[in-house]
């Protein structure tokens, strides 16, 4: 079932002196997943309200990972286009695909924007897909 206001279920976790700090920036990081990232001001509030200044990194060098930690038009420019699988077949326990199967097809493709993937070699025109390169 779908949380409906996350940040509701998130404060009474993180307000809790009874958790680790290391389970309270595991509960940030996951609000974070869920919502696709979060502002500049709202992590600097959960960070301060929660006193983890000084494990913030842990939280903010997601970034490096392609983790949109913090959501802005900027950000959304550079993400990846994922291919619609709704119609694949899935095992019960492999719902997700991750973004390297999206980009691995597109590079066997040879549809990988050269301005995102400049290291990428263009195939020459007489290539017809057929075989790995």
């Amino acid at each position: 079932q779908k949380v409906k206001d996350s940040m509701r279920v998130l404060l009474p976790v993180l307000l809790n002196k009874s958790h680790d700090s290391y389970d309270k920036i595991r509960a940030i990081l996951l609000y974070i997943f869920s919502t696709n990232g979060t502002t500049q001001e709202n992590l600097d509030k959960l960070i301060q309200n929660v006193q983890i200044e000084s494990d913030s990194d842990m939280i903010r060098n997601w970034k490096y990972l392609d983790v949109p930690v913090i959501s802005s038009f900027v950000a959304q420019q550079h993400k990846y286009v994922r291919r619609d699988r709704s119609k694949e077949e899935t095992f019960q326990l492999s719902r997700w695909t991750p973004v390297i199967k999206d980009v691995m097809e597109d590079a066997i493709e040879n549809k990988l924007d050269s301005k995102d993937w400049p290291y990428c070699s263009r195939y020459p025109p007489t290539w017809n897909g057929s075989g790995a390169v």
